[in-house]
């Protein structure tokens, strides 16, 4: 029989595991939620299409590309403290280098939609 000490240290584990999917849902959530401002950013490129003068439409549409990129990175930081506290404990999770690497191609894709959306 397990002693209290083995078990304890079995609940441990599991709740680090716990925190570590936690923590990847929490990232793709706030992708997501950035992705949601790209797709405003766009939308507003249809809704104000023949808006006079153009330059407005795109400028607010460039605001919320920003606030997407903010949000891309904000949630990448956010995700590599959590793995820094965890990796504390020697726990192994998914590489912060992912979230870097989604977070930039992410911002690579909105910068280009700026590009796009400026040059119609």
């Amino acid at each position: 029989m397990p002693d209290n000490n083995d078990l304890a240290k079995e609940r441990t584990k599991w709740a680090e595991d716990r925190t570590i999917m936690a923590n990847e849902r929490t990232f793709s959530s706030w992708m997501g939620t950035g992705l949601g401002a790209v797709g405003v950013a766009i939308g507003l490129k249809a809704v104000f299409g023949a808006f006079e003068p153009t330059w407005a439409a795109k400028l607010v549409a460039t605001i919320f590309l920003l606030a997407a990129i903010a949000i891309f990175w904000s949630a990448c930081r956010q995700a590599h403290k959590t793995l820094t506290r965890l990796r504390e404990r020697d726990v192994e999770a998914t590489p912060s280098r992912s979230f870097v690497i989604f977070a930039a191609t992410m911002t690579i894709a909105t910068i280009g939609t700026g590009i796009i959306l400026w040059s119609l």
